[in-house]
């Protein structure tokens, strides 16, 4: 790339971000969730076409980027890049990030099911936290390391090759959350899992989990989570 071209590249960023809308958008993509254009665009008072619009340009300068979980397709920030490309400028802005607040009723919001595996605050909190220690890795599809499987099997988790058909692990958009909870069959085998040792309970008539006080013990000795 000459110096033409870092030229021509920094001055559509800015100018993609240099919009007050568009900026209000990168704003409150910045708390690490994924909106849809709907919300998106009630968030900044904007017509759903002109939200579009925007999303389309900060799509094209790759500052975001399209996630489809079923028939919905949401935004987040393209990548830790721009997150802190971003956060230098509200440093030196002098402003704090906007939130969307979420109409999930709180109980959802913490932990239920999503399907057969678990979603909500704590299943997000254990997802990031596995990445981190480096039991699962990858991108979309996700691979459990041998220090991984070796921790999970003690748990009493099924580390087993997925059926055909499933997924062996994978990320799964939290529709509370806005980010990723771990689903797959692995998922699901870490719900039962839970459910077995008493550390998660099933509501008969919701889709609510209850953390057990064992559950939140098992999650700081086994996981060093805290939530």
């Amino acid at each position: 790339m000459n110096d033409i071209d870092i030229e021509d590249r920094l001055a559509a960023l800015t100018a993609a971000i240099a919009d007050r809308t568009r900026a209000r958008m990168l704003c409150l993509l910045m708390d690490g969730r994924a909106y849809t254009a709907t919300e998106l665009s009630a968030a900044v008072e904007v017509a759903a076409s002109t939200a579009s619009a925007h999303l389309a340009r900060l799509q094209e300068q790759r500052l975001i980027a399209c996630v489809k979980q079923g028939r919905y397709r949401y935004f987040r920030l393209a990548g830790q890049p721009v997150a802190t490309a971003l956060e230098g400028l509200m440093a030196l802005a002098g402003v704090e990030c906007p939130r969307v607040k979420s109409s999930t009723p709180t109980a959802l919001q913490y932990a239920r099911t999503c399907y057969d595996h678990m979603a909500g605050e704590v299943a997000v909190k254990l997802h990031d936290r596995l990445h981190a220690l480096g039991w699962l890795t990858g991108d979309e599809d996700y691979r459990l390391s041998p220090v991984g499987a070796a921790a999970l099997a003690q748990l009493g988790v099924d580390c087993s090759p997925a059926p055909s058909r499933r997924r062996f692990a994978c990320g799964c958009l939290d529709w509370s959350e806005r980010r990723a909870h771990l689903g797959g069959a692995l998922g699901a085998a870490m719900l039962n899992a839970f459910i077995e040792r008493g550390w998660i309970r099933r509501r008969l008539d919701s889709r609510e989990l209850q953390l057990t006080a064992a559950g939140k013990n098992a999650l700081k000795a086994h996981f060093d989570l805290t939530v």
